[in-house]
């Protein structure tokens, strides 16, 4: 099975958002075998956000992403990634479609309520960044009969 990492952003946390972005996924037949409530540290923000080390936007985005907290999540299913990147919309929630997160809940790019992993690669480095292996639970839902062949 495939895993991707999410998180809900400050925003997110800060407007009560949390259960309804956490209840799509569970909705949708996604486990959840990972889950922390914190507040990440300049360093780890960093390290997320690395890829974007050169660019004008960086300081905002380690600011933004330590000035509350968030909720880091694993998710795991059939085909996680690119799904929860449809679910999660576009990058400017202006942008995104109607029933997607950013669509329905976000405000503007500065507030985009939820980060997802875009590919295997960056959902494998993401994972190890804001997980020891020991602290996701590998497990299987009653319903997933019902979801998979």
């Amino acid at each position: 099975m495939e895993r991707t990492f999410l998180a809900i952003k400050p925003d997110g946390v800060q407007r009560g958002l949390v259960g309804e972005i956490i209840r799509r996924f569970e909705t949708k037949g996604f486990t959840l075998v990972g889950l922390k409530f914190l507040q990440p540290t300049k360093e780890l923000a960093e390290s997320h956000y690395a890829v974007h080390k050169e660019r004008p936007f960086f300081p905002g985005l380690v600011e933004f992403i330590t000035s509350g907290p968030i909720v880091a999540m694993v998710w795991e299913g059939d085909g996680v990634i690119a799904s929860a990147r449809k679910m999660i919309g576009a990058t400017k929630p202006l942008e995104s479609e109607p029933g997607t997160i950013r669509g329905d809940l976000g405000i503007n790019v500065g507030r985009n309520i939820i980060h997802g992993s875009d590919a295997p690669e960056t959902a494998q480095n993401e994972i190890a960044l804001w997980f020891k292996s020991e602290e996701l639970v590998s497990w299987q839902p009653q319903m997933t009969p019902w979801l998979h062949e």
